[in-house]
């Protein structure tokens, strides 16, 4: 009974359960949390085989081949590097046990089952991913349109008519300034840590 009682609590049944942050400490994935950079997690999903791992900066899949083996494969997706798009939810229908969360990241795309019973809380997540998908989204046209930018004033200045010194130099400046420029935009338009995201819709 103890047992059965342990394994539906931290999400051991075959349809995924939401672990509560009490229980972080009791899950694989909370070893792989780089909390020396102030990284922490948010949601969390534990199947008998997986679990998905949401923080601040990554998401984080430990995966397991199968429910009866230990061997675990650690996936690791910072949203800096691996853009979160197509966030659905499908809900449950009236013989359903489950709901289910999809989204892709990069190229990889995710279907995890959760218990039904948590759907308030699975809504949470849903908003999250979804606001951080049109985040990155925003970001990315915003930084597209500034490299365009710097492309024409580059073009503007190969075609202007002035002498090879002053080409070089004028050249010279609008290297150091568009490296200059590129960076800041690319700190501006690159966003690494959603932090207020998750604490605006899952710790709200």
């Amino acid at each position: 009974m103890l047992k059965k009682f342990a394994s539906e609590a931290l999400g051991l049944s075959d349809i995924g359960k939401i672990i509560g942050p009490e229980d972080y400490d009791k899950t694989d994935a909370d070893d792989y949390i780089r909390h020396e950079d102030n990284e922490r997690i948010y949601f969390l999903i534990k199947t008998k085989a997986d679990e998905y791992c949401f923080t601040n900066i990554a998401f984080i899949h430990v995966d397991g081949e199968n429910a009866i083996s230990s061997k675990r494969l650690l996936k690791r997706y910072p949203y800096s590097q691996f853009k979160i798009s197509n966030v659905f939810l499908e809900t449950a229908g009236r013989v359903d046990l489950d709901i289910e969360i999809k989204f892709t990241l990069g190229n990889q795309t995710y279907n995890i089952d959760v218990d039904k019973k948590q759907i308030n809380k699975l809504n949470d997540l849903y908003k999250a991913l979804v606001y951080i998908s049109e985040v990155i989204h925003d970001n990315s046209v915003k930084y597209d349109m500034a490299m365009e930018s710097l492309d024409k004033a580059v073009s503007v200045l190969h075609n202007s008519r002035v002498s090879d010194i002053q080409l070089a130099d004028q050249y010279k400046q609008l290297t150091e300034f568009g490296f200059s420029w590129m960076k800041s935009a690319r700190e501006q338009y690159h966003e690494k840590d959603f932090g207020a995201v998750f604490e605006k819709y899952i710790n709200n």
